[in-house]
C-alpha cells in the first residue's frame, strides 16, 4: 500500500482533528472500485459513505429517454453518502466510479453517529462541521455546472473538466474515452473530439483512444470559463483554516 491509498489522502478525513479520525479510523474499510462501478441507482438506499482516495466518482441525472448529465463529481476532495445526515436516505440521480482506484467505506449507522457529535464550540473542526462545509461546496459546483452547460462552449466546459479532474488525480494522463465525457457534459461526441482536436493543435494535450494526456494546465487554464475558478475560490473560503 503506498500513501495514496491512505485514508488521509481524502481531503475530509485528513482535515479531521486527530482524535476524531482514531475514533473512526477502526471501522475505516479500504476497497477498490473500477471503472462503471455503480455505488447507488436513483431512490436506492446507501448503506455506506466513501471517502475517494485515487478514484473518482460521477453523479448523473437522467431523462426518461435516456439522455444523462454529469451533475458534479466527487474525489479525495469530498464524500459519497451526504444524503445520510440530509434525511433523504436515497438521491434521485445515479453515483458511477468513472475513475478507478480506491475509496474507504464507513457504514452508514458509524457515519451518523459521527455526524450527531455536536461541536465543542462554534470555529470546532469537527467532522460533523466538515460534512456542513462539503455539502455546501457540493452544491456550489452543482449550481454551477448548471449554469456552465446553459451558457459556456464545449471547449470551455472540456477545460474545466479537465481541470477539476486533474485535480483529483496524481498523473495528468486521464484514461476516459470521449463518448463517456460527452455523455457527462451532455453534448455530442463529435462535439468533443472536435474541442480535444483544437486544444491538440495549440500543443495543450495529446489524446488517443481512450487517453488524454495535460501537457499544458496553464494553457488549460487560460481556456476554461469561469466556473473552474468560481467553485474553487468557494472550496478554499470554506475549508481555508483546516489548509
Amino acid at each position: 500500500m503506498n500513501n495514496l491509498d491512505t485514508p488521509r489522502q481524502n481531503y475530509l478525513l485528513s482535515a479531521l482533528p486527530t482524535n476524531v479520525y482514531k475514533r473512526i479510523f477502526p471501522y475505516l474499510e479500504r476497497v477498490s472500485l473500477l471503472n462503471g462501478r455503480i455505488l447507488y441507482e436513483p431512490g436506492e438506499e446507501l448503506h455506506y459513505a466513501y471517502f475517494p482516495t485515487t478514484c473518482i466518482v460521477s453523479k448523473f441525472m437522467y431523462t426518461q429517454n435516456g439522455g444523462s448529465t454529469e451533475i458534479a463529481g466527487v474525489g479525495n476532495e469530498g464524500v459519497i453518502g451526504i444524503f445520510h445526515f440530509m434525511g433523504g436516505k436515497s438521491m434521485p440521480n445515479r453515483a458511477i466510479v468513472r475513475s478507478q482506484g480506491c475509496a474507504y467505506r464507513l457504514r452508514k449507522h458509524i457515519f451518523l453517529q459521527e455526524f450527531k457529535r455536536l461541536p465543542e464550540k462554534t470555529n470546532d473542526e469537527s467532522f460533523h462541521y466538515l460534512m456542513l462545509r462539503y455539502t455546501q461546496t457540493l452544491i456550489t459546483q452543482m449550481a454551477q455546472t448548471v449554469v456552465c452547460n446553459r451558457h459556456h462552449s464545449i471547449r470551455q466546459r472540456l477545460c474545466r473538466w479537465l481541470l477539476t479532474t486533474l485535480d483529483r488525480l496524481p498523473s495528468n494522463d486521464l484514461s476516459i474515452t470521449q463518448e463517456l465525457i460527452a455523455n457527462m457534459l451532455g453534448v455530442r461526441r463529435e462535439g468533443i473530439t472536435e474541442a480535444a482536436q483544437k486544444l491538440q493543435s495549440e500543443g495543450l494535450i495529446e489524446h488517443y483512444r481512450g487517453h488524454i494526456i495535460v501537457l499544458d494546465r496553464a494553457g488549460i487554464e487560460d481556456r476554461a470559463c469561469e466556473c473552474y475558478q468560481v467553485v474553487k475560490v468557494e472550496a478554499d473560503r470554506l475549508f481555508h483554516c483546516v489548509h
